[in-house]
């Protein structure tokens, strides 16, 4: 089933492409929920007022971005509550380095994470674009204009930290840390072929791993840090030992424990209140 930009709706969807959709839309959400909660343990304890001011409003923007895709869902024939609060933990797809703990009080661990998730969110929302699904192509621009700021203020705070030797040791542990795990974003599912074919993303998984890893390269490498594992320029894939050495991936329902804590946190007041309806992430989002 090959489309047209934005010439797809509801009714025109197969069985086999409307599962490739979900897939699509449930690796999307979930990573933009996820990483929203793990911002969240940051309010109040940002180095700055103007940093925690902002991350307090990357967060909303991202749990505005997840309710964007779990609307879809719904759409789709889902509720609320098994997208998110009763859906269980092993069933959520998104990347092991939204889920990670943040190491505690290391701002260059949110600034490295921050910046890396961040790109790999605009190469894979400009995929997007061009969708065959008109209602995924009706939200797609919302989240790109917002997330350039997101970048931004990583990109900002990148430089800030690495113009200072003993901050930049900080960054570079970070890196050397979360890469592997950021790799796991462009970490191929079963439907890949199908969502391509269907034209609901416009690059495959590999296109946009390469786009990544080319963009985050010559930024960082630019600050004078070293990208770990770096891939040839004639292979762009990352060095096989860089996911082999993970526990788990994420994008397959592997996850660390550190997610099924979390998971038992945001769901815990769902599960002892019981509500009949419960509250949504955002009550109103512009499309």
């Amino acid at each position: 089933m090959s489309s047209t930009a934005g010439s797809l709706d509801r009714d025109d969807l197969t069985p086999e492409g409307q599962v490739a959709l979900e897939h699509l839309l449930f690796r999307l959400a979930d990573d933009e929920f996820v990483h929203a909660e793990r911002l969240t343990e940051w309010q109040i304890f940002a180095p700055t007022l103007e940093s925690d001011l902002s991350l307090a409003n990357i967060a909303q923007d991202e749990f505005g971005h997840a309710r964007l895709w779990y609307d879809l869902l719904q759409e789709l024939g889902y509720t609320e509550a098994e997208c998110v609060w009763e859906r269980p933990p092993e069933e959520w797809t998104h990347s092991v380095l939204v889920e990670r703990p943040f190491d505690e009080g290391d701002w260059a661990d949110t600034v490295v994470r921050s910046y890396l998730y961040d790109v790999a969110e605009r190469v894979r929302l400009e995929a997007l674009v061009d969708t065959s699904y008109a209602p995924l192509a009706d939200r797609v621009g919302k989240a790109l204009d917002e997330e350039s700021y997101h970048r931004e203020h990583a990109q900002n705070w990148l430089k800030r930290l690495t113009a200072n030797p003993d901050s930049k040791e900080r960054v570079q542990g970070a890196l050397d840390d979360l890469f592997g795990p950021a790799i796991t974003l462009f970490a191929p599912g079963e439907y890949e072929d199908a969502i391509v074919e269907a034209g609901f993303r416009t690059a495959t998984v590999e296109e946009m791993r390469t786009e990544w890893i080319d963009t985050v390269s010559t930024f960082l490498t630019s600050l004078d840090l070293i990208v770990p594992n770096t891939p040839s320029p004639a292979m762009h894939v990352p060095n096989a030992d860089t996911l082999a050495d993970l526990d788990a991936h994420g994008r397959d329902g592997s996850h660390t424990d550190a997610w099924f804590d979390l998971y038992e946190d945001f769901t815990a007041t769902y599960r002892e209140l019981d509500p009949d309806t419960p509250a949504r992430l955002r009550s109103e989002v512009s499309k």
